[in-house]
């Protein structure tokens, strides 16, 4: 991969003894490998202190920041294979083996649990061939049509048979790890994009921010990140005008444009309030009749019920009845107006998507801003709007309302004294100041962003809600893309003392070693389907019914919490640096090869949360 150095390694000679000196430089995440016993009794104090995480087992400190996390787009572009080849993935699969039944619909399933992968890679259930098949028995012409599949973006197929549960297929693994871990393709060439318009209605609101309007800015922020890996063109709105959300928003790491606190809109405005007085569900514009029962700052009231009774429009709340319009419902409507113009510019197409994505106690303010802008510009943009609804966030234990800032600095302390509880005393300096920091920001983004956007979520602000060791957090993923970098850390120093040879090139190296199931695990179910739950987190699908739709957001934050548990897993079980003997490098060489592409696809998910991997724990 891209990370590692690959030289020629025909120069290297091993070292004649397993001595205290390479012991020094095997890995501190890893355990010990076995010697011999004189050498076992090396005195340990050239180790790092013995730190436990969960699933034990682990070596090391705190985490050191680091690199800066890759964006999306520059990692898939890698998942193009040489020569043109088109790379792997389940939906390709998952195709050529329907087709190869010859029967409608989808049959197919692809396995995901250890247990099962042990025996089978994908399966055609009984119940599916029964239904497909007379007696559900399928032919023997069709099963070898299943074991000889090939095409673009198939995986060689080793073996099919026919059991009580239905019919496996078992996939050739190395040509799998090989297809799957050569990936060094040049970027794509960009293809015309679409454009959308978030909308985060939260930044608006009077007041300091609350945690409830965090969830949307920060899903927001997520999907935006998601959109452009695919090549959409994004623009976020409103600008961020007031300082102390500036920095709210900064400590957690959200990209968010900002901008004057008073845009000069005056023209647009200008244009939107003649398109008013000319619109025939508005009432008491300017001079005209019922002008002096408005108040002061109303300019108008305009009939929303009937103007959607006539559109004939599905989803609205049938409470909307009569807006008020003033000047600052015009700047939004403006704002908003002048983004979709912006947005469509800047892409490929005639017209762009408006997503809102707020909270549930906004949408129906936002319903009368949408239905005002569908009354004064009828264009093609304004029939385009979505609802992305965030649930409710309720917290528990508040001694009072509390604001978004506090929220950060609560989690923060939480944070600190947890990592002290686990580490000891931290130095105060720069670093590890950065490393709380985004141990913070990655707390908040997943306990915000791994619930599904619908449905609530609960923030139990009390001091045991915030763990180093828990396996469902943001800070157990910052721990394990932590360890990978350790492992690479100490094989690279490993490589400059002369105890191990240069990685060679991808190209030499034999995958068929890669013999543990929990290899194929982390190929199987993250390194194969990777682009596409990227793609599938990033789809926002038309509304079936109404303008609510419904998104993945939550896709990714769920896919790289069982990625590290898998991870962690394996890692605690096999022994990646070992001894410094040669016949033991072909296996090792293939174990860092797969690793390097599951710290890239680390690297990559956490650049859509925009969370830097840390490099050393």
């Amino acid at each position: 991969m891209a990370a590692l150095r690959c030289q020629p390694h025909s120069s290297w000679r091993p070292p004649a003894l397993a001595t205290p000196k390479m012991a020094a430089v095997l890995s501190p995440t890893q355990p010990a490998p076995k010697m011999a016993a004189r050498q076992r009794r090396t005195p340990r104090s050239r180790w790092r202190p013995s730190v436990t995480a969960a699933g034990g087992g682990e070596r090391g400190v705190m985490p050191l920041p680091a690199e800066r996390a890759v964006l999306p787009a520059e990692v898939l572009a890698r998942f193009v294979m040489e020569a043109g080849e088109v790379r792997p993935g389940v939906a390709a699969m998952l195709r050529a083996l329907n087709e190869a039944l010859g029967r409608p619909g989808a049959l197919w399933v692809k396995e995901s649990s250890a247990r099962n992968l042990r025996h089978r890679d994908f399966l055609a259930p009984r119940a599916a061939l029964r239904a497909a098949f007379p007696g559900g028995q399928v032919p023997a012409d069709v099963v070898e049509l299943v074991t000889s599949l090939c095409g673009a973006g198939v995986l060689a197929v080793r073996g099919a048979q026919q059991t009580p549960a239905g019919l496996e297929v078992r996939l050739q693994r190395p040509e799998a790890f090989r297809r799957l871990l050569l990936c060094c393709a040049p970027d794509p060439a960009p293809a015309p994009a679409p454009s959308v318009v978030l909308h985060c209605p939260a930044l608006r609101g009077p007041g300091a921010p609350r945690p409830r309007h965090l969830r949307p800015l920060l899903l927001a922020d997520h999907l935006a990140q998601l959109l452009r890996a695919q090549g959409v063109h994004v623009r976020l709105v409103p600008s961020l005008a007031e300082e102390g959300r500036r920095d709210v928003l900064r400590q957690l790491r959200v990209d968010w444009p900002a901008g004057p606190a008073d845009p000069d809109l005056s023209d647009v405005v200008s244009a939107l309030k003649r398109a008013l007085a000319r619109a025939p569900c508005a009432a008491g514009c300017g001079q005209g009749l019922g002008s002096a029962a408005l108040p002061a700052d109303v300019i108008c009231k305009v009939q929303l019920k009937g103007f959607v009774e006539q559109q004939g429009l599905v989803g609205y709340d049938p409470n909307l009845d009569v807006l008020l319009v003033t000047e600052g419902k015009l700047r939004s409507v403006a704002e908003l107006q002048q983004a979709a113009l912006q947005c469509t510019a800047g892409g490929q197409g005639s017209c762009c998507s408006i997503v809102h994505v707020l909270s549930c106690e906004e949408e129906f303010q936002q319903q009368q801003l949408d239905l005002l802008w569908r009354i004064l510009d009828p264009g093609s943009h304004t029939a385009l709007q979505k609802y992305l609804v965030c649930g409710p966030v309720k917290v528990t234990n508040p001694s009072s309302p509390i604001r978004a800032d506090q929220y950060l600095q609560i989690r923060k302390r939480q944070m600190y004294k947890a990592s002290v509880m686990k580490y000891g005393e931290l130095a105060q300096d720069e670093a590890w100041t950065e490393v709380i920091d985004t141990l913070t920001a990655a707390a908040i983004r997943f306990e915000m962003l791994s619930t599904a956007h619908r449905s609530q979520i609960t923030l139990d602000l009390q001091d045991n809600s915030i763990s180093t060791k828990g396996t469902k957090s943001g800070t157990f993923v910052m721990y394990n893309c932590a360890r990978l970098a350790t492992l690479f850390d100490t094989f690279q120093r490993a490589v400059e003392q002369g105890t191990y040879p240069p990685l060679p090139p991808p190209s030499e190296l034999n995958f068929s070693c890669l013999r543990e199931e929990g290899e194929w695990l982390l190929l199987f179910n993250y390194l194969l389907p990777f682009p596409e739950v990227l793609q599938q987190a990033a789809q926002l699908p038309a509304p079936t019914k109404g303008i609510r739709i419904t998104a993945n957001t939550e896709a990714v934050c769920k896919f790289l919490i069982q990625l590290s548990m898998d991870f962690s897993s394996y890692y605690n079980r096999v022994h990646i640096l070992g001894e410094p003997f040669p016949h033991l490098f072909e296996q090792m060489f293939a174990r860092l090869q797969l690793l390097a592409a599951v710290r890239e696809v680390f690297h990559s998910a956490l650049g859509t949360l925009h969370l830097p991997p840390l490099s050393q724990i």
